[in-house]
């Protein structure tokens, strides 16, 4: 058997003006690509930074609000600094050092899916 592809989460959006500040503006994901069968329907799409890759979709049944993702980086803190640079009023993250798997900083997008970046040392 051949061996299993990185798994790639859906996360519910509810609009996608906010979706895109957030995740592209914000956390400084990139778009791979987008779909939608019309253009006054629901939006899917694929985001990545770095290794990450995260769907993110309007299509009801797509994903629950409130969804944890846990992301391994390399440096917690330097992330967190970036973020803290960009001075979001509805996103001030701190650093949890105590975390198990290592320090994590966890972020909650406007739709309440959380983001668990973590620090892997290994």
């Amino acid at each position: 058997m051949k061996a299993f592809g990185s798994a790639v989460p859906i996360l519910r959006i509810f609009d996608d003006v906010e979706a895109r500040t957030f995740y592209l503006d914000y956390l400084g994901f990139s778009v791979e690509w987008e779909h939608r069968f019309e253009p006054d329907l629901p939006l899917y799409i694929r985001i990545s930074r770095g290794d990450c890759t995260l769907d993110l979709s309007q299509h009801y049944g797509d994903g629950t609000p409130g969804t944890s993702v846990w992301i391994p980086i390399p440096d917690v803190t330097s992330f967190n600094a970036e973020l803290l640079q960009k001075n979001n009023p509805r996103s001030r993250p701190g650093i949890d050092h105590d975390a198990p798997g290592g320090p994590t900083m966890t972020v909650t997008d406007p739709f309440s899916n959380n983001l668990r970046f973590c620090q892997v040392d290994r």
